[in-house]
């Protein structure tokens, strides 16, 4: 008879006190190593100058092709699909092992201001996608004259 264990031990974690917040890494554990099994990720760097978003965004692996880019207002959309290549096998020899990754990835993000869509500039060049996103000229407040 088999011992069904609810369980698992508890692993030292001195930055969460809570048990809460700990029984939430627990649970949260398989989507990190989810992540960290060398599937698609996009990490992002986010500036801002006068006037001036700039976005880069690590894609490496994916086609300029198969990047799209999304606008709408101040909410950006980065999706991305990875595709395998066709494996080949020396002669009569066969694949012992393969990491590549295929899939989609998106990801989602908004910025303090809206972005001018008509002026956005994007580069991919070495695996990083660099985006220009100007900020939209706000309307400065009007004064309404009360009759």
């Amino acid at each position: 008879m088999s011992k069904l264990r609810l369980f698992e031990p508890r692993l030292f974690e001195p930055a969460l006190s809570d048990p809460f917040d700990s029984m939430f890494s627990r649970f949260m554990a398989p989507m990190r190593k989810a992540m960290e099994d060398g599937s698609l990720d996009i990490k992002l760097d986010v500036t801002e100058s006068d006037g001036l978003y700039k976005v880069r965004a690590d894609i490496p692996g994916v086609k300029k092709d198969n990047i799209n880019v999304r606008i709408d207002g101040n909410v950006i959309q980065i999706d991305a699909e990875a595709k395998k290549e066709k494996e080949t096998k020396e002669s009569g020899g066969k694949v012992l092992r393969s990491e590549r990754w295929e899939g989609a990835v998106s990801r989602t993000f908004s910025l303090a201001q809206d972005v001018d869509e008509a002026k956005v500039t994007a580069k991919y060049e070495d695996g990083v996608l660099t985006l220009e996103l100007p900020k939209k000229a706000t309307a400065a407040a009007k004064r309404i004259a009360i009759q």
